[in-house]
């Protein structure tokens, strides 16, 4: 849709515009003018993300490859896209070339990390038939695939970019891993939706967790950001549904396993098993039963 163009017309007295929309566009366009601001284009930043995962995954790609020379133009075309994508951040990084290229350098390594995640998912789930339906569809394991990389970026000092890439797994799977977190390998992520993992997490090997944990902090004073807020997850560690874990004095032991909705803010030895109890009533008939007053 071409708009019309139209200058904007403001006294020299220094007062507002009339029109609310001329004071609306005297601010938006403060926003970027004279270095002020960061721009990322945000669906760029989507649209390379999703071609890389395609490159890595051939499973989930539109397009195929027919000789390894291919596959290698579209990691140099992926590598050339990302150079481009860090020049406005060149401000706040000393070489975008060379971030580039420490990231592809990296790319090797993150692939063989992501396909230990997926042989674990599917060696763990009992509904998983093979790898690649993991790759194609599980949820968990494209949140771990973008938070590897987005992990990389910020190790890399790069801001904004990790940050719009887990939003943009989180957009699309419903789990929330700051990319500061720290994940070993494998980690297992079944089902997912609602997991949240803040920015101080560190997880270990072999951890295993279900949807709706949250590994979160305390509250603290944004003065205390730079520390320890959130847990630690030793190797081994399964955590069911909904369980919340917080605080960064938090760890959770070796081996241990952490049942569903349960609430922590202290630590727990290795090979614990922490549950809470519930109580379930069943009776029959529904004589002199006064149901509860509740509408849904």
């Amino acid at each position: 849709m071409a708009l019309p163009i139209r200058s904007l017309k403001t006294k020299k007295t220094g007062q507002a515009p009339s029109d609310p929309l001329d004071g609306l566009a005297a601010r938006l366009h403060g926003v970027l003018a004279e270095g002020n601001g960061t721009r990322l284009a945000k669906a760029r930043v989507g649209a390379w993300i999703r071609n890389l995962l395609d490159t890595l995954f051939p499973q989930v790609a539109e397009q195929t490859y027919a000789t390894t020379g291919e596959v290698r133009d579209a990691l140099d075309a992926s590598a050339a896209e990302l150079r481009a994508l860090l020049r406005p951040l060149e401000d706040a990084i000393d070489d975008p070339a060379e971030v580039a290229g420490a990231f592809f350098r990296s790319l090797p390594e993150i692939h063989r990390q992501l396909m230990i995640d997926a042989t674990a998912l599917e060696r763990g789930d009992p509904a998983a038939e093979s790898v690649d339906e993991v790759i194609l569809a599980y949820p968990g394991f494209m949140a771990i695939a973008v938070h590897r990389i987005a992990h990389r970026f910020n190790e890399l000092g790069v801001p904004i970019l990790p940050r719009v890439l887990s939003e943009w797994a989180h957009e699309r799977t419903g789990i929330d891993i700051h990319p500061g977190a720290t994940l070993g390998h494998p980690v297992i992520i079944d089902h997912g939706t609602g997991i949240v993992i803040g920015e101080t997490a560190l997880i270990g090997n072999n951890v295993k967790l279900y949807q709706g944990v949250t590994l979160g902090a305390l509250s603290v004073a944004k003065s205390l950001a730079s520390t320890r807020r959130h847990p630690t997850i030793e190797n081994d560690v399964v955590i069911y549904a909904n369980a919340t874990i917080l605080g960064g004095e938090t760890v959770i032991g070796r081996g241990s396993v952490i049942g569903g909705n349960v609430w922590l803010t202290a630590s727990v030895p290795p090979d614990s098993i922490v549950y809470q109890r519930s109580e379930v009533h069943v009776r029959q008939g529904r004589a002199d039963f006064e149901a509860p007053d509740f509408v849904i």
